[in-house]
């Protein structure tokens, strides 16, 4: 058989955001005794999720399955007000695991609101970063997910509309989301440095440097991460077949059937052990070459919150 070559996208697997949520929960659960309680799941991924539970992580949809007096985290996601509120009300111990990033986009949100805007934010309905984004001014946010969306979109004062992404779009469809509302509100304001994450941009480049080359794209990560599902519909807009598979488990035999050049990514909250095994299972089926593109590095890395710190 000859040889295959996978090309390993780099920047690829978690972000700073990520690894600070996964770490609060793990030291949460060395420092007080298990349970302790997860509003959501801690990030989008069925692995660390798994393996959380398997040490005492009880993961809940709502607040009111957490017992009174309880550690609960909120996700990385963030949460709207009205889910904090509920949480001081129940005197629940309240540990907050949300990304910087998005904390940052719920501020702005809360900013622009305050002058008196209607708040475009740019995102997908159902998506919990999305729901406490909007929770920050309800009455006040509406949101778009296309083009056709903006197209439609009317608001009592033209002249007084601001925008906000969701963190972990693709900026390529964001882009043209943008232009259409900058076209249609003349004096559209935003914030001053970009909403779509480092991360989510750093893993999207990659991708997208390596696409073309490949003749199948595989993306690692859970069917709920947003930044994952963007990677794939990524690789197929540049004409690669791509699939999302969860670990190694899912590659299926007939993707490989002819392909030569594999390019390998995984979503921001996949851990890197499951690259490894997709590579691993790959090898199982012939010789393979790995080479890996990096477009960036990553230094950033946030603190835990003074609650886990000084517990």
């Amino acid at each position: 058989m000859p040889k295959r070559t996978i090309l390993l996208a780099s920047p690829r697997s978690f972000c700073a955001g990520v690894e600070r949520a996964i770490e609060i929960v793990e030291v949460l659960l060395e420092q007080r005794r298990p349970p302790v309680y997860v509003r959501k799941q801690i990030v989008h991924n069925k692995h660390v999720v798994a393996d959380l539970e398997s040490r005492g992580a009880v993961f809940v949809e709502e607040l009111d399955e957490v017992p009174d007096g309880a550690t609960v985290v909120f996700s990385a996601h963030g949460v709207a007000p009205a889910v904090r509120a509920e949480g001081e009300r129940r005197g629940l111990d309240v540990v907050d695991a949300t990304c910087p990033l998005v904390t940052k986009v719920h501020a702005e949100a809360r900013r622009y609101a305050a002058r008196g805007d209607t708040v475009v934010l740019i995102g997908h309905a159902g998506h919990e970063e999305v729901e406490g984004t909007m929770g920050e001014a309800l009455e006040q946010t509406v949101l778009v997910e296309s083009v056709e969306d903006v197209a439609a979109l009317e608001v009592e004062d033209p002249s007084r509309v601001s925008y906000l992404t969701q963190t972990t779009l693709a900026v390529d469809e964001t882009t043209a989301i943008l232009d259409a509302l900058r076209n249609k509100f003349a004096g559209l304001r935003g914030p001053d440095s970009a909403d779509i994450c480092y991360a989510t941009t750093n893993r999207q480049e990659a991708l997208g440097a390596l696409s073309e080359e490949a003749d199948l794209v595989l993306v690692v990560g859970s069917v709920n991460s947003s930044n994952s599902v963007r990677l794939v519909e990524l690789a197929e807009r540049r004409g690669t077949p791509a699939y999302l598979i969860d670990d190694a488990s899912g590659v299926r035999e007939e993707w490989l059937d002819g392909v030569e050049v594999i390019g390998l990514t995984a979503g921001a909250s996949a851990p890197p052990r499951l690259v490894e095994g997709v590579i691993a299972a790959i090898r199982e089926r012939g010789p393979v070459e790995v080479v890996e593109r990096e477009v960036a590095q990553e230094t950033i890395h946030f603190t835990l919150p003074v609650a886990v710190r000084n517990a």
